[in-house]
């Protein structure tokens, strides 16, 4: 019970430290290029995730190197993507600018990510079974993921999830993850598989080969310079 209430304590502690970090008044941030920096934050926290928003918290962050929020909003999108090593050496950023904001925060996520990296490592297992064409047992390991409340969500399973589910022939059930997966962070490889289902099914079928070009140009594509994610699409394949 003891480590039930200290685990509660630190959860609601993580809500109150996220919602005074997203509500900054740049009235009372001191210095012009600071201020300039707050309300670029602002705007790139609406946006979170996409190429915009880590192309304008990095002007930020270089116009007012000491507002520390601009690394901590910056990092927020890489656990999601199973990138530690990159939210590390953001959010420590963070915390050697102001340990006092951000210690805490930094810990609970530490505790967070790592408790989640066996999960993890079950999605890469089951990507490692659809490359070798058991396709049928990758999506039940998958599904099973998604399915437990303990799990916590990477920002491209429903993705993959869809993706294999395509090669499986199951275009209802792989349509429908890629409607997931566009409510959460819609990419052109996702684009680009919505499209092959609604041309496949000939229904509603529309070209989607300019808006899947365009969202590819401008950066919204799977983000991991340090490994190469399976279903991964690239330009000349579009």
């Amino acid at each position: 019970m003891e480590k039930f209430q200290r685990y509660y304590l630190s959860f609601l502690l993580l809500i109150v430290y996220t919602n005074t970090i997203a509500q900054v008044n740049c009235n009372a941030v001191e210095g012009e290029n600071c201020k300039k920096a707050c309300e670029q934050y602002n705007w790139a926290s609406d946006r979170q995730g996409s190429q915009k928003s880590r192309e304008t918290f990095d002007k930020a962050t270089g116009l007012c190197p000491d507002f520390s929020n601009s690394y901590v909003e910056k990092a927020a999108p890489y656990p999601k993507n199973g990138d530690f090593l990159t939210w590390k050496i953001l959010i420590d950023k963070a915390v050697a600018v102001d340990p006092k904001m951000h210690l805490g925060y930094r810990g609970w996520r530490k505790f967070q990510f790592l408790s989640h990296y066996r999960d993890h490592l079950d999605v890469v297992r089951a990507m490692s079974y659809s490359a070798l064409g058991q396709k049928e047992k990758a999506v039940s390991i998958v599904e099973k993921l998604l399915a437990s409340k303990r799990y916590f969500k990477g920002i491209y399973d429903h993705y993959q999830l869809g993706a294999t589910y395509f090669e499986l022939g199951r275009y209802d059930k792989a349509l429908e993850n890629f409607e997931k997966q566009s409510k959460e962070y819609n990419f052109a490889g996702n684009i680009y598989f919505k499209s092959k289902v609604s041309k496949i099914r000939n229904k509603d079928y529309l070209d989607l080969k300019q808006l899947v070009l365009m969202t590819y140009d401008e950066g919204e594509t799977i983000k991991d310079v340090c490994t190469h994610h399976f279903n991964n699409i690239y330009r000349k394949q579009i």
